[in-house]
């Protein structure tokens, strides 16, 4: 199983949306490493819902639940979606700011790589955001 953070704008379709919906195909991705990630992606991996704008932070849990696929609203290959459902909300969202004030994520691609919308999430760090939205 992997891990990942995956962004939205939540005026846009935010984690309630998702909650409300149930699941949803996870389109919109347009940059050529967030599409790559994208084709990596396995059911049952699981993914933070990061709400960016004015929010930027992590707010709920998702898990992947379909083979990557072509996006059928758009006649381009090469961009690839993913279906995935609600999982649970945070109990308290993680913000960006706790995470950059953080050493141990050092090196994560959320602060790294700031405007890709699809990053891989270590296990460690997984880990270490879950314990932050226990606080």
């Amino acid at each position: 199983m992997a891990y990942w953070l995956l962004k939205s704008e939540p005026h846009v379709y935010s984690y309630a949306d998702l909650e409300r919906d149930r699941h949803t195909i996870w389109d919109g991705v347009n940059n050529n490493l967030a599409l790559k990630h994208i084709r990596t992606m396995q059911p049952q991996d699981l993914a933070l819902i990061y709400h960016t704008g004015d929010e930027r932070r992590a707010i709920g849990i998702a898990e992947v639940i379909s083979l990557p696929y072509i996006d059928p609203k758009l006649d381009d290959p090469k961009r690839a979606v993913v279906d995935v459902k609600a999982v649970r909300s945070l109990p308290q969202p993680v913000t960006l700011a706790q995470i950059k004030q953080d050493p141990d994520f050092e090196g994560f691609d959320l602060i790294r790589i700031g405007r890709l919308s699809v990053v891989p999430v270590s296990e460690a760090h997984w880990q270490k955001i879950l314990e932050l939205a226990r606080q």
